[in-house]
């Protein structure tokens, strides 16, 4: 069964291992194993995420075993602080399987209770399922982040993604 959650600070071990599988996609900002991100590094991180009022992390738990997450970063500044930025990844033996859709659907319950108007995103411009996704869940491309990412000796457009709630 899945189970959306907010990130505790003992699902380190286990978000770890799903980031660095997420990373492995290629479509991620950080080179698959370039990030190095430690146990001991998530947990202190997750620690700060609990403590936070602008900003959550969900994570998709199946059997106790993360396979997805969701980070929601809302801007502070009087003039910004109606709009967050979301990072998602979900493992890769789980895509397509509804893990996503779960995750946004957590970060928008979260948002409206935040009074967040705007959510942004943005993606590699040739990563078809995750574009298929945000666009189902009502996100709409606004730009292009020309050449924006260097992806084995290619520079890479990234689209910039938004929705209003």
């Amino acid at each position: 069964m899945l189970i959306i959650r907010r990130a505790q600070q003992q699902d380190a071990a286990s978000l770890v291992e799903a980031m660095v599988d997420a990373e492995r996609s290629g479509f991620m900002l950080a080179n698959p194993d370039e990030r190095r991100l430690t146990v001991p590094q998530a947990t202190a991180w997750i620690a700060r995420l609990e403590q936070a009022e602008h900003q959550v992390m969900f994570v998709a738990t199946q059997q106790s075993t993360i396979i997805g997450y969701l980070l929601v970063q809302q801007e502070t500044m009087e003039r910004t602080k109606h709009r967050a930025s979301i990072v998602i990844g979900v493992h890769s033996e789980h895509r397509g399987k509804g893990v996503g859709t779960a995750l946004f659907e957590s970060a928008f319950t979260w948002a409206y209770a935040k009074q967040i108007r705007r959510l942004e995103l943005t993606v590699i411009v040739h990563n078809d399922g995750a574009k298929h996704l945000y666009k189902k869940m009502g996100f709409t491309e606004e730009g292009v982040k020309r050449d924006s990412l260097l992806i084995d000796g290619q520079f890479v457009n990234e689209y910039y993604m938004s929705r209003l709630l």
